[in-house]
């Protein structure tokens, strides 16, 4: 699946599948301005580290066909740029999105805003395609790290729905299939949200992957029983010490993979990998609005006036983490230097 993130180019239009809708409806978002792109970013229209960094680069774009071409457009650009990096703070693949928007425009120079709006489409369509093509390489290395008859655990959705398509710890289970390995997955329900009950299930079995769904707090019993011999999650941001912050509760599992002696494994792109956050005590944790959790269906579920904590994500230490899967290979602990090297020969490939 890679056609929930469309670039209308002939109306200058972003259209997302509304993932607040799955499974029960499939709508578009559609996108005209970069605030929509923001408004989609911020209420979970899209979510997942590297979908949203395809859908602010598309939104960058969006904000040079919105700036006008009178006088002060550029400082406009600037103004809305910077608005969409802040859009939401944990996952770094946002900020990274516009950094290389931005580097793209200084490597321009003095063009006009016609030229500018073509650069940003293309290199918007370019990162698009390279996730994609980055999360089936992650996918096949990360194949290497699955037995026949596995039946993996996942927390939150990695599917194609947080990427551009094909998906991280989905790309993995994905790759193992094609590779003939009998696989199965147990996907986490994922309060308050729900991405894994709603969205990893979704996904899998619309491609007719064995899938069961099971509540948050079942996963210390499921794992006594025998019944996960795999963990694989994915990430919003990974520190350079290899410390990864993944969806509310992915700690906890990780806590119990250890207890129980099954490995757990990370899955992201190098995108993901924030070599200026040192360790996991420095990454943001984004708190969304209560409503989240107090109601459900519309209903509310917790007595008024009750405060909640709703933390998005929660870091992970990387002395729990077994391997950190990118489309470079799987990095293996200590994982400050092998974050270090992989960064760097990604760069000099990159170099022209």
């Amino acid at each position: 699946m890679n056609d929930h993130i469309r670039f209308d180019r002939d109306a200058l239009e972003l259209h997302l599948l509304d993932q607040r809708l799955l499974p029960g409806e499939e709508a578009d978002f559609v996108c005209r301005t970069p605030d929509e792109v923001i408004t989609a970013l911020q209420t979970m229209v899209v979510r997942g580290a590297p979908a949203i960094g395809v859908a602010a680069a598309w939104g960058c774009a969006l904000a040079v066909s919105r700036t006008g071409d009178g006088d002060g457009w550029r400082e406009r650009l600037d103004a809305a740029l910077e608005a969409i990096a802040d859009a939401r703070p944990t996952a770094v693949n946002l900020r990274w999105a516009v950094e290389r928007m931005r580097a793209c425009r200084r490597a321009a120079g003095d063009v006009d805003r016609p030229a500018l709006l073509e650069l940003f489409l293309r290199e918007a369509r370019t990162m698009q395609d390279e996730d994609v093509a980055a999360c089936k390489r992650l996918g096949r290395f990360g194949a290497d790290c699955l037995e026949d008859g596995d039946t993996v655990l996942t927390h939150c959705n990695a599917g194609a729905l947080a990427t551009a398509g094909y998906g991280t710890a989905l790309g993995v289970i994905r790759a193992a299939v094609e590779q003939g390995k009998r696989i199965r997955v147990i996907a986490d329900e994922t309060r308050p949200f729900l991405q894994g009950a709603r969205l990893t299930a979704w996904e899998l079995h619309q491609d007719g992957i064995p899938v069961t769904v099971a509540c948050d707090n079942a996963c210390a019993l499921l794992m006594q029983k025998g019944l996960v011999q795999r963990v694989v999650v994915g990430a919003d941001r990974i520190a350079a010490n290899g410390d990864a912050a993944n969806k509310i509760g992915t700690f906890g599992v990780a806590l119990l993979a250890r207890h129980f002696g099954i490995p757990f494994y990370v899955a992201a792109p190098l995108s993901t990998i924030d070599p200026q956050t040192a360790d996991g005590t420095a990454i943001p944790i984004e708190e969304r609005p209560a409503g989240e959790v107090t109601h459900a269906g519309g209903r509310r579920v917790t007595p008024e006036d009750v405060p909640v904590y709703n933390f998005a994500f929660d870091v992970t230490p990387a002395a729990l983490i077994s391997g950190i899967i990118t489309e470079a290979g799987v990095l293996r602990p200590p994982y400050g230097p092998a974050v270090r090297a992989a960064l760097d020969e990604a760069a000099t490939e990159a170099r022209p």
